[in-house]
């Protein structure tokens, strides 16, 4: 069965995108701590603020639905940092992956950045295989965190 995924730019108040927001916390706070995360944690989380500030947000659809999003942060000029990408556990290997990053490329050339740098933890070996399946070079780490273990860049042009 062929997915057709449609991804466009979302407020990041919207309903889909806080669900979306929200699934990604409950899934990445659970992995983390090997148990079932709390909507408090999510909370907890959410109101920290500054690391969910973005400066755009992509979500992704199939059939109407929202099923997955993506962010980007304007690090500078020519950078951006990509933040928060998630399909929903139901819709994970059929495309969504790459239809989010494919559109998250293209908003980052139209807002005038050539590279695209992320952080990632190391559980999550499945984030980490997309990225480099479409082309982003695993690098020095270029910031400090708990929960960045592994650093990307990709070259836009």
């Amino acid at each position: 069965m062929t997915t057709t995924w449609t991804v466009a730019v979302e407020p990041v108040g919207s309903a889909d995108a806080t669900a979306l927001l929200r699934g990604y916390l409950l899934e990445i706070i659970g992995r983390y701590w090997g148990r079932p995360s709390t909507e408090e944690e999510v909370d907890a989380e959410l109101a920290d603020g500054e690391d969910y500030r973005l400066d755009l947000l992509l979500v992704a659809r199939v059939d109407g639905v929202a099923v997955g999003c993506a962010g980007l942060r304007r690090v500078d000029a020519g950078t951006v940092e990509l933040k928060r990408v998630f399909v929903r556990q139901d819709r994970r290997g059929r495309g969504g992956g790459a239809a989010l990053l494919e559109a998250v490329e293209r908003a980052a050339a139209e807002l005038g950045a050539g590279t695209i740098r992320l952080d990632t933890r190391k559980d999550l070996v499945e984030a980490r295989a997309l990225y480099a399946r479409h082309g982003y070079a695993e690098v020095p780490a270029f910031s400090e965190g708990p929960y960045a273990d592994h650093w990307f860049v990709k070259r836009l042009h």
